[in-house]
């Protein structure tokens, strides 16, 4: 194989890749992905302890497919309760976003070492963020600049180890996480009292209320700190 063809194998496969997310990102937009994922959290709110499994499993399919998460991610809270919900999206997204990052990092990521040895400059860069990529990552998952499935693609192409890349993100996830499981609880408990199929103590909803307001104001300043934090590093 001449040295020509063997350096557009790596350009066609980051053209491949292209291709697939600019093309899973359009299908979300133009099918009914949100009425299905509904009808899925519906589904499976009733499978027991089953249910957390195939839902972790769909959560990470999804991430991986750019399917919005938001619709899973509340509906745990509603399906599962708080605690549950909470380790159900935390596993499914940390194992998505793992999923994602092997995908690009074996399909283009010697594109992008490539171009590296070609530009000092990039490669300065991309050895920046290999030797910080962890620190970096933890802080963009707290405050997310980038929407969460495509970064999980764009840090595959990154020289970030993968290791330090799950942790971080499962760390940094976890803030956002709880608060939108809590608002799915919430709209359970609020559905529930809605139909009488479950009477609650006045004290019950104020704990719940200032859960809540908890939850948002740690979210609010963690998120605060991280994009002061992601400042000071660039």
């Amino acid at each position: 194989m001449s040295t020509k063809e063997g350096s557009k194998k790596p350009v066609m496969k980051l053209v491949v890749l292209a291709i697939v997310v600019i093309g899973l990102l359009a299908a979300t937009k133009f099918l009914p992905v949100e009425q299905w994922l509904k009808n899925f959290n519906d589904w499976v709110s009733h499978m027991g302890a089953a249910g957390i499994f195939i839902f972790i499993g769909v959560y990470a399919a999804a991430t991986v497919l750019l399917a919005p998460g938001l619709i899973l991610t509340i509906g745990a809270g509603f399906a599962f309760g708080l605690w549950k919900g909470f380790l159900a999206v935390s596993g499914g997204a940390t194992l998505g976003a793992a999923l994602a990052f092997l995908v690009a990092r074996f399909v283009a990521r010697d594109r992008i070492e490539a171009m590296a040895k070609g530009n000092d400059k990039f490669r300065k860069i991309d050895t920046a963020i290999g030797k910080q990529g962890a620190k970096l990552i933890f802080l963009l998952r707290l405050s997310p600049v980038i929407p969460f499935n495509l970064s999980n693609y764009l840090y595959g192409l990154t020289s970030v180890k993968f290791w330090p890349y799950v942790l971080a993100s499962w760390i940094g996830m976890m803030p956002g996480t709880l608060l939108y499981v809590y608002l799915g609880t919430l709209g359970k408990v609020g559905l529930e009292a809605s139909k009488g199929d479950r009477h609650r103590n006045p004290i019950e909803y104020v704990f719940l209320g200032i859960g809540l307001l908890a939850t948002v104001v740690v979210t609010v300043i963690v998120t605060r700190v991280a994009k002061r934090a992601l400042k000071e590093k660039t």
